[in-house]
């Protein structure tokens, strides 16, 4: 159930060079919201008709958080409320990841991938390390992540942690599970999808991609799937409705 709310911004502070951190008390929203869900949040110039999906990172209590990069006219408005003032939102919004107990699970998180694993992280109780993927030692969310497991870093210039992807982090550093929990950039997620089916591995992808309705009306985030989709009848699903979180076998990346 999506609940659309005028909600109200409790803080908000920069983490590193574009990436913001806001949360947000709800009525509803952050109390049913679980790991790889996202909200709509709407910007108040009437000019912009179309909300902007953000990730939920965390939730406590009647409270979530975002964790967003600045890439436009809307995120630039939200990075700009103060505490106290409100903010319209709608949500949660999609399906999260399905939780497998009895394992070890591998986290892995790219760019602004990343919010989503924190509140997975927090909710998996079986063993897990986390691989976070960056572009430089400016890194965000890693010390929160790390209370929940260990973490393995990657970065594009080798600042910090294995120089390269979260796929050479992983063989690096022998990281091993049953289970992999996804979030990221699509060539990230393609190379983690063909990972685990080398290596015989379960894998959930919560997919990127820009969203207008964010309800799955308009088929504009649409993603190749390997099946027919019963609202199109073609081989596609809609992120926003049938995802954003997919089995790696599901969808064709």
């Amino acid at each position: 159930m999506k609940f659309d709310e005028i909600a109200k911004v409790v803080s908000q502070e920069q983490l590193s060079e574009g990436i913001f951190d806001m949360w947000i008390e709800t009525c509803n929203i952050a109390e049913k919201a679980v790991p790889g869900q996202f909200i709509s949040v709407y910007t108040r110039d009437a000019s912009r008709l179309l909300p902007r999906p953000i990730s939920i990172c965390e939730v406590d209590g009647n409270r979530l958080r975002i964790v967003y990069r600045v890439v436009g006219g809307g995120t630039t408005e939200f990075s700009g409320y103060k505490s106290g003032e409100s903010i319209h939102i709608l949500g949660p919004i999609g399906n999260g990841f399905p939780i497998k107990e009895g394992g070890k699970a591998i986290l892995i998180g790219g760019g602004i991938g990343i919010p989503p694993m924190l509140e997975l992280a927090k909710r998996i109780s079986d063993d897990k390390t986390i691989v976070l993927g960056y572009r430089s030692r400016d890194t965000f969310l890693d010390r929160d992540i790390k209370v929940y497991g260990n973490i393995v870093i990657a970065t594009d210039d080798g600042s910090l942690g294995t120089k390269g992807t979260v796929i050479d982090a992983i063989k690096e550093n022998n990281v091993e599970g049953n289970v992999i929990y996804a979030c990221g950039p699509t060539p990230m997620l393609r190379a983690v999808k063909a990972y685990a089916m080398e290596n015989n591995i379960e894998a959930w992808l919560s997919l990127e991609e820009k969203m207008a309705c964010g309800v799955g009306a308009c088929l504009a985030c649409v993603c190749k799937s390997t099946e027919v989709d019963d609202h199109s009848m073609v081989h596609n699903k809609r992120i926003c409705k049938d995802g954003p979180v997919f089995n790696a076998t599901e969808v064709d990346l």
